[in-house]
């Protein structure tokens, strides 16, 4: 009898066992996913799609909604900006913030992203990634708020072929750029000398900050919030710019003026081999080597030109994730970061982009290597990039720099009166707030 008690007591057991895993089952199978927003530029959907497709593939519960935006005329950065400033007041905003460096201390400073910095501190993955990007890609007043994807710098592009040719090497200081320009000009291999991008838009305080620090300025410190913008160092880096146009290295008149460049323009004018040297992005290098034109013309280093005594650096351009610390699905964002930021998902990024990776340990991969041979001297100028001032205010200082810069550079003001100008305003904004 007892025996017999067991036995059914047993089967009960088997039978609510099979009955949970049938529900179980049937829950998976029929209960929606969480489904996690993430917004980026239009120009790098194709790159993330193979990513999200992996992810959502190996995810049966969690999918990601890759959601285009719109990069108009290279305003990509300062326009979804914006777009956040006002969806962040949402009830419902994007989980996933694929995040601009210059953004981490305003958005964190108001409170719109989680608090990553227990997160990231127990998952033992600091050490992986640049020291740049640790220290100040990172975080806000000592807490961590995004995880980087990239890691990319201003890069200085030439034409090896023609620089060969007139028997020069790189330059490594500005006057060695002017010279070899003006040189190349008269022999008539080149109309140009050197492409920048000089329209009022973000694009161009990221490249004046690397003039400014080749001759040894500074714009803002984080730390004091003393601003450089009208001392000797500064009101130089100005008037190279200006004798780029002056002395016809730069097109200066009309529609093709550097003055009306964003990124894309530049290229389009060094594609068609109008000039020697090109200021870019990492990107530029893979649209480089589609163009028989110029497949095996031309080298590149990090934008590292100076004055005497002095160093320069490629700007920090660094991307990277948090979240909305109003999303509903925190764990999942979590989850998901852990996963587009592993190695395996940074490795395909950055073979399909031409991307710094934000990993150290990538810019030596074999693999990597054998499409990006440059990268090898580039971790190392990662570590000496250029960082634009990690303070909330930035969007209203660079705006500020970019409009003075665009009076000077198109002679409405002097040299020293715009760049006194703008060290005022940029003074009553800082203390304003």
């Amino acid at each position: 009898m007892r025996l017999l008690k067991l036995v059914a007591k047993t089967k009960i057991w088997i039978v609510l066992a099979v009955f949970q895993a049938l529900l179980l089952l049937f829950l998976g199978i029929t209960w929606p996913p969480v489904v996690l927003k993430l917004r980026v530029s239009e120009a790098e959907i194709s790159y993330w799609s193979s990513l999200i497709t992996n992810f959502n593939k190996s995810h049966r519960l969690t999918k990601i909604r890759l959601i285009p935006e719109e990069n108009t005329k290279g305003n990509f950065t300062q326009d979804l900006q914006k777009f956040y400033d006002i969806k962040f007041r949402d009830q419902d905003p994007d989980d996933l913030i694929y995040m601009d460096i210059i953004w981490i201390s305003k958005f964190a400073k108001k409170g719109w992203l989680l608090n990553l910095s227990d997160k990231i501190l127990s998952s033992k993955e600091l050490e992986s990634f640049s020291h740049k990007n640790i220290n100040t890609g990172l975080n806000h007043q000592g807490q961590f708020y995004r995880i980087p994807v990239r890691s990319d710098i201003g890069l200085l592009y030439y034409r090896k072929d023609l620089l060969e040719k007139a028997g020069y090497k790189p330059p490594q200081t500005f006057e060695d750029l002017i010279q070899i320009s003006q040189a190349l000009q008269k022999q008539k291999l080149v109309k140009w000398g050197y492409l920048w991008q000089g329209r009022e838009y973000e694009g161009l305080s990221a490249m004046f900050v690397e003039v400014l620090q080749g001759h040894g300025g500074f714009w803002i410190n984080p730390s004091t919030l003393e601003v450089g913008l009208n001392q000797p160092e500064a009101i130089a880096a100005v008037k190279f710019l200006i004798r780029t146009l002056d002395q016809n290295i730069s097109p200066k008149v009309g529609k093709n003026s550097v003055l009306f460049y964003s990124e894309q323009e530049s290229f389009d004018a060094f594609a068609k081999g109008d000039a020697v040297f090109l200021r870019g992005w990492p990107d530029v290098w893979n649209k480089i080597n589609t163009m028989p034109s110029l497949q095996g013309k031309v080298g590149v280093f990090p934008m590292r030109l100076h004055v005497p005594g002095h160093s320069g650096g490629g700007c920090n351009g660094s991307w990277g994730l948090g979240i909305a610390k109003k999303s509903k699905y925190p764990q999942k964002s979590w989850e998901a970061i852990q996963y587009l930021t592993r190695p395996e998902a940074q490795r395909q990024l950055i073979l399909d982009t031409g991307f710094l990776p934000s990993r150290k340990a990538l810019f030596t991969e074999p693999q990597i290597l054998k499409k990006y041979p440059y990268f090898k001297e580039l971790s190392q100028a990662v570590e000496q990039s250029v960082l634009r001032p990690p303070i909330p205010q930035y969007a209203e200082a660079s705006e500020i720099l970019q409009r003075y810069l665009h009076v000077t550079l198109t002679k409405q003001l002097s040299p020293e009166e715009a760049m006194k100008e703008a060290a005022i305003e940029t003074r009553q904004l800082l203390h304003r707030n």
